[in-house]
This record gives C-alpha cells, sequence and structure tokens, in this order.
C-alpha cells in the first residue's frame, strides 16, 4: 500500500467517528442528560441533535411517559393493633428529567419508601373497620403528600390505588361469620316482611270480599223486596179492578193452605180456626148451604184451631188433629189431609152447582114436566 494513502485513509475514519460521534438520534417520549466534561450540560429532545465529539456524553436515557409501578405487601399496623398486608398501585410521570437524575439517586426505591411510611402514619390512625370502609381518603392523603414531597425530584405521582388490604386469618374468618349473620338477619327480616305483607293483603282481600258480598246480598235483597213489593201491589190493584167477592178470595185461601207444611224444616204447623168458614165461603159459592158440610162430619162447633206438632203434646203422646175427627200425623202429612179435604169439598160443590144450573137452563139435563 502506498504510504502516502494511508494517513488519507486514517483522516477518514477519524472524521467518521466524529461525525457519528456528534450526531445523537432520539426516540419519541425520551429524554437524553448530556454532560460535558462530566457536568451537566443539556437534556436532548426527540429527534435529530448534534453535541461535541469526546466532550459531550450520554448520561442518563428516561423514559417521560406515565408509569405504572406495584409495590410489594407492607406490614401496617392499625389503631386497634391489628397487623394488615397492604399492597399498593402507584401511577407516575416524570416531568423534568433533570431533576428525576441528579436530585435524587433512586426514584423508585425513594417513591416506595415514601408510600409506606406514608401508609403507616394513615393506617395508624385508622381502626380495621375504617381501613377497609375509606380506601378513598387512603388515596387522596397518600397522592397529597407524595406530590408534596416528589415534586421536587421532578416526578409527578398522578394517581394512588391500594390494590390489596389483608387482615390476619382469625379476623378474615371473624369477618365472615359476622357477614354470615348479617345475611341471615337480613334474610329473617325479608322473610318476615314478606309474610306480613301477605297476611295484610289476605285481610284487604277477606275484607273487601266480605264487602262486595255484603252489597251484593244487600242488593238482591232489596230488588227481591221490590219485586214482591210490585207483585202485591199488582194483585192488590187487579183484586180491586175486577172487584173479587169474599167468595173467590176464600177459594184463594184454601190453595195456599197446602204450601205452609212444604219446608223440610217445619215441625209445628197451625190451622187456622178460619178454615171451616172458608170452605162455607166456598161450597155456599156453588150449591145449597144448608145441605153442605165439612166432610167426615165436621161441625160448625167444631174446634176451631188444630195443632200439630212433633212432641208438643203436654201427655207424650203423638199428635192430634182435632177437627170432628182424631189422627196422629207429622205437619206434611196435615197439610195433605187438610188439602184433600179442601179439594172434595170444592169438587163436591162444584158437581152439586153443575147439576143445580142444568136443572134451571131448558134444552139441558132431564127436564122436570116430561
Amino acid at each position: 500500500m502506498d504510504p502516502v494513502v494511508i494517513p488519507f485513509l486514517v483522516a477518514a475514519i477519524v472524521v467518521v467517528f466524529l461525525v457519528a460521534s456528534t450526531v445523537r438520534i432520539v426516540p419519541q417520549a425520551r429524554r437524553y442528560n448530556i454532560e460535558r466534561f462530566g457536568r451537566y450540560r443539556r437534556t436532548l429532545q426527540p429527534g435529530l441533535n448534534f453535541v461535541v465529539p469526546v466532550a459531550d456524553r450520554v448520561n442518563t436515557k428516561l423514559d417521560v411517559r406515565e408509569q405504572v409501578y406495584s409495590s410489594a405487601p407492607k406490614p401496617v399496623i392499625t389503631e386497634d393493633n391489628l397487623v394488615v398486608n397492604i399492597d399498593t398501585v402507584l401511577y407516575y410521570q416524570i416531568t423534568d428529567p433533570r431533576a428525576a437524575a441528579y436530585e435524587v439517586a433512586d426514584y423508585l426505591q425513594a417513591i416506595d419508601q415514601l408510600t409506606v411510611t406514608t401508609l403507616r402514619n394513615v393506617i395508624g390512625s385508622m381502626d380495621l373497620e375504617q381501613t377497609l370502609t375509606s380506601r378513598e381518603e387512603i388515596n387522596a392523603r397518600l397522592r397529597a403528600v407524595l406530590d408534596d414531597a416528589t415534586g421536587k425530584w421532578g416526578i409527578r405521582v398522578n394517581r394512588v390505588e391500594i390494590k390489596a388490604i389483608d387482615p390476619p386469618n382469625t379476623i378474615k374468618e371473624a369477618m365472615e361469620k359476622q357477614m354470615r349473620a348479617e345475611r341471615d338477619k337480613r334474610a329473617a327480616i325479608l322473610h318476615a316482611e314478606g309474610e306480613r305483607q301477605a297476611k295484610i293483603l289476605t285481610a284487604e282481600g277477606t275484607k273487601q270480599k266480605d264487602i262486595l258480598e255484603a252489597q251484593g246480598t244487600q242488593q238482591a235483597m232489596i230488588l227481591r223486596a221490590d219485586g214482591e213489593a210490585k207483585a202485591v201491589e199488582r194483585v192488590f190493584q187487579a183484586v180491586h179492578r175486577n172487584n173479587a167477592d169474599p167468595k173467590i178470595l176464600a177459594y184463594k185461601y184454601l190453595e195456599t193452605l197446602p204450601h205452609l207444611a212444604k219446608s223440610d224444616n217445619n215441625t209445628f204447623w197451625v190451622i187456622p180456626g178460619e178454615l171451616t168458614e172458608a170452605v162455607r165461603a166456598v161450597t155456599g159459592a156453588f150449591g145449597d148451604r144448608s145441605t153442605m158440610g165439612l166432610p167426615g162430619s165436621a161441625q160448625p162447633e167444631a174446634a176451631t184451631t188444630t195443632t200439630v206438632a212433633d212432641g208438643a203434646a203436654d201427655d207424650g203422646g203423638a199428635p192430634e188433629l182435632e177437627a170432628g175427627s182424631t189422627f196422629s200425623l207429622d205437619a206434611a202429612a196435615a197439610a195433605d189431609e187438610v188439602a184433600k179435604q179442601a179439594a172434595a169439598v170444592v169438587s163436591d160443590a162444584k158437581a152439586e152447582a153443575e147439576a143445580a144450573r142444568a136443572s134451571q137452563v131448558p134444552g139441558r139435563g132431564h127436564p122436570s114436566g116430561d
């Protein structure tokens, strides 16, 4: 090789090395701290940067994105002297790369220790129940303390969250028993409330049912009474309009008597004393009253009232019907017997009346002069 070329090659290599040492390319979301002869000079921003070769060097490379740091469980004593293990999660971001590199040796360890001491101060003033139910308050107090301390380190704490609070196993068992008892209590209360509501609804339903039934019965009785009143009024008007004589009324009276003993519950039946008068009125309407009489030799001087009752006789004998003849019948048999007697009387009266009219009208029956 030509001795003249060797110096040019060495010079070219030195120039390339110096150019490479001069250019620094910083990625996005990164910051490079530059020292010149061991002293902080500046912080390189993302992109193409130029430095003095040999004199300048990169001391620290920092990531300015938001970072997540999860600490190991730390034992903390509560106000009621219970040891609980607490895990925390820290969200932080480097805002000043120079301060993060030169103000604290290891900012992660510093933040971790500061979190532990702050937790012990905060939890030490709370009992276990407050610790378990006051996470938001603990998070806010931790963030306030860490923000104030890490501000001069060039770090901003965005959020501090308590990931887990682990009490001792004995406390866990007691808490589980307490929760089980609370659930059983709520279940019993809800069951009792349900039964109470069911009974109230049932009582209200029964009350409404009784009210509606009573109103229905009332309306039915009113309508039935109105119907009966109208029927009586119409009968009364018909009787007065047609000018019915006492003979027809006596006949209707005899027709009504058999219905008095149709009920199965009747054990006492009274035959009114006007029965013989009604029979005479009917028989007198169709023939000679002097020739008529009650069947079975019944006379007007007979007893006016016949009483048939089960076990109502004073001498303890069978009930008797006294109207010219004596026989033992129950209420229904007595009614049927009276009906038969009335029907026989009416039938005989009708027959004699027809015979009398036939003898008086010419062309019917047998002529009296032939």
